[in-house]
């Protein structure tokens, strides 16, 4: 699976519409399930792509805070850290 051209095709998507930008930006790793369809990827890929996706997109800083997520790791506790880095 060539996780690169994942992320690539994603920052397509994602750069062309305002509103997936803001649902990466809220919940990355829903937003990236809901876009990837039916591509299965296991939880360590599944964090990868939302990794480098968000990094890709200038939001490091959320990337620490979706290292998990893909194993539903503190659901709750993802949201709380990505509103105080957002500043919301």
């Amino acid at each position: 699976m060539d996780i690169q051209k994942i992320i690539s095709d994603l920052l397509a998507k994602i750069q062309g519409d305002s509103g997936l930008l803001e649902k990466v930006q809220s919940d990355p790793a829903e937003t990236v399930k809901g876009l990837l369809g039916g591509l299965n990827l296991d939880a360590n890929q599944l964090t990868e792509v939302v990794t480098g996706l968000v990094q890709k997109l200038g939001l490091g800083n959320i990337a620490e805070a979706v290292s998990g997520a893909a194993d539903g790791e503190k659901a709750g506790g993802l949201l709380s850290k990505l509103k105080s880095l957002l500043g919301l």
